[in-house]
């Protein structure tokens, strides 16, 4: 059986998650920074986020076999940001068009 994380280590990474999701809700509810530095806010708070489940809940560090799982988590993140940004390319270009 491998190793799964300490009942520890699950509360901290989910409190942290509570926390990281916490911080952007109140950003926007109190109107706290202009347009363009929230959503920087929000997209720090979504790629922490994002490294608290890959580190306590899915364990991506603590693998001593080959990589396998990093590899493929890599090609997926390829995969969405070209997606996310071809998508943003394609609205642009077609709001400009009409």
């Amino acid at each position: 059986m491998e190793n799964h994380g300490s009942l520890k280590s699950y509360v901290t990474g989910f409190i942290l998650s509570i926390i990281l999701t916490i911080i952007p809700l109140l950003l926007v509810t109190n109107h706290a920074f202009s347009k363009g530095a929230l959503v920087a806010a929000i997209i720090t708070m979504a790629v922490l986020q994002f490294v608290i489940q890959l580190v306590f809940f899915m364990h991506i560090r603590e693998s001593e076999k080959p990589r396998y799982n990093v590899f493929a988590l890599a090609l997926g993140i390829v995969f969405v940001i070209t997606i996310v940004i071809g998508s943003i390319w394609i609205m642009t270009f077609n709001s400009v068009v009409q």
